[in-house]
């Protein structure tokens, strides 16, 4: 797949069009959210009066048919306080959504679970999984992306509790989790770890415009077929 480079807002705007965009997980794709609200004006965020970390959150273009919305994984989360009924796994989100060939799906989880056996980490994606395959069984055409975690900068602090060595093992589960199914994978742990700025739980804007430029030139690739 090439890769475009949306140094536009009317670029991203374009690739877009028509399109119902999920995105489900950590603050690490909320990054995403963020970007694209701040980067393309036509899209504007409805205030749901919600917490700021954890959503949910929708922005909406009217004119080009573009909805984008972001939805924090269940727990374990340690970014904010929520009302224990927006505590919403990711595996009945899924359950939830119709798909087709205008629907885009994007999935993060990973950070959290850091302080956690890995066998936690692995029950949860099991059921991600499944709900993954069966709205791919719904709707075939649903793009689905899974994002690895990245590696992240470490201090004293979080280095008791933290490491890239446990990042390391998650990033090897959720390849094998995944591995078969028609979904797409973004590399995140090998997009900071080759990339020359500082690590960071959440990565720079260079890094994160260069995820964001995959994932519309995939979506964008879609819509020429």
């Amino acid at each position: 797949m090439d890769m475009r480079h949306f140094n536009d807002p009317s670029a991203i705007t374009q690739c877009l069009r028509g399109k119902i965009v999920y995105l489900f997980g950590d603050s690490t794709i909320r990054q995403w959210f963020e970007y694209l609200t701040a980067f393309v004006p036509n899209l504007k965020q409805i205030n749901l009066y919600t917490p700021k970390k954890a959503g949910p959150f929708v922005a909406v273009d009217s004119n080009n048919n573009i909805m984008v919305s972001y939805r924090s994984h269940g727990p374990p989360i340690y970014f904010t306080t929520m009302f224990s009924s927006e505590l919403r796994y990711v595996a009945n989100e899924l359950d939830r959504i119709e798909g087709g060939p205008n629907t885009v799906v994007l999935v993060s989880v990973g950070a959290h679970f850091n302080n956690f056996p890995v066998e936690v980490y692995i029950r949860r994606l099991r059921h991600i999984r499944r709900a993954v395959v069966q709205l791919l069984d719904r709707e075939p055409a649903t793009l689905v992306v899974i994002r690895t975690g990245n590696m992240r900068k470490l201090n004293l602090q979080i280095s008791l509790s933290n490491s890239d060595w446990f990042s390391l093992q998650q990033y090897i589960v959720l390849r094998a989790m995944f591995k078969g199914l028609n979904i797409q994978v973004l590399d995140a742990w090998e997009m900071t770890q080759a990339h020359y700025l500082p690590h960071d739980i959440h990565p720079p804007r260079a890094i994160l415009k260069n995820m964001i430029d995959l994932i519309l030139s995939r979506i964008c690739q879609i819509g020429k077929t």
